[in-house]
């Protein structure tokens, strides 16, 4: 509740024609979960991802009457919505099962919801509609949305990893670590970190400390 509470904080919301607090962007919360058995000698490490998406709805100019920035942004769901479509029939081919190429690539959207269209997992979407007259071209066109999804299949799959606690330990430790650089890193101005990016591709080994000297 608090990741969600936190990451509602950056979102944005406006008022258009057609809704009062129209979200301006998609919004995407994963969490990767890791478990394994407290008695066992040569425990394996089971390995989980929920991924929780809520999808800002397409916008059509004629109705939302959006200028500017706000039509840019309405431009940008759409551009987003149709790379998502486009994965959803390429998956849903029954033609191409297994075959077809899936444009995953086309946007930052999908590449995020790979695994949770394509891979092995469960995958629930919920439609949001109204039963208002003047939004019946909207409704039809989610459900048909939603039911193009609804033809894809995915097989969900457990996967165990048998790693020693060494092992385990020395994973976190430099999970730990990197994290540490990154918000070092992060926390410098913005023109040391495209310095320090420049250096990086130069074959430079600068850390935080010394690009703040």
């Amino acid at each position: 509740e608090a990741l969600l509470h936190k990451g509602n904080l950056y979102r944005t919301t406006e008022a258009t024609n057609c809704n009062e607090v129209s979200s301006r962007s998609h919004a995407v919360l994963q969490l990767r979960l890791e478990g394994s058995a407290r008695f066992q000698n040569n425990r394996g490490t089971t390995i989980g991802k929920l991924s929780l998406i809520d999808l800002a709805g397409s916008e059509r100019a004629t109705k939302t009457d959006n200028r500017g920035k706000r039509l840019t942004e309405g431009a940008n769901i759409n551009r987003s919505l149709l790379s998502l479509a486009n994965c959803i029939n390429a998956l849903a081919d029954n033609t191409k099962r297994g075959h077809a190429h899936v444009p995953y690539r086309d946007s930052k959207l999908t590449r995020l919801l790979k695994d949770s269209l394509g891979g092995a997992c469960k995958t629930v979407m919920i439609t949001n509609v109204s039963p208002a007259s003047d939004q019946f071209e909207e409704t039809i066109n989610s459900l048909k949305y939603a039911n193009r999804a609804k033809n894809i299949r995915t097989k969900p799959v457990t996967v165990h990893v048998q790693q020693s606690g060494d092992e385990l330990a020395m994973l976190r430790e430099l999970k730990a670590q990197l994290a540490a650089h990154k918000e070092g890193i992060d926390s410098l101005p913005p023109q040391l970190i495209h310095q320090h990016a420049r250096d990086r591709r130069r074959g430079g080994k600068r850390g935080p400390a010394q690009l703040a000297s």
